[in-house]
């Protein structure tokens, strides 16, 4: 019987902490994102080439590419 509740424990104690870590995992993928719009100026200091004359105004290449200019 003790040996029962110390492994549901164990078990419980074990998905909590993978739980935890898919959390982190998470949250820090979220703040390595590329903001959604760049300055031209961002796209070039990034090694992009602003492309205004294509549908959408992509950065094309570089940190920023396929993010939008404004």
């Amino acid at each position: 019987m003790r040996i029962r509740r110390i492994l549901a424990a164990v078990i419980a104690t074990s998905a909590l902490a993978g739980l935890g870590l898919t959390g982190a995992a998470t949250a820090t993928a979220a703040a390595q994102r590329a903001p959604s719009v760049v300055s031209p100026s961002q796209c070039r200091e990034g090694g992009g080439d602003p492309r205004i004359d294509l549908p959408g105004n992509p950065c094309v290449g570089g940190k920023y590419d396929g993010q939008a200019v404004d």
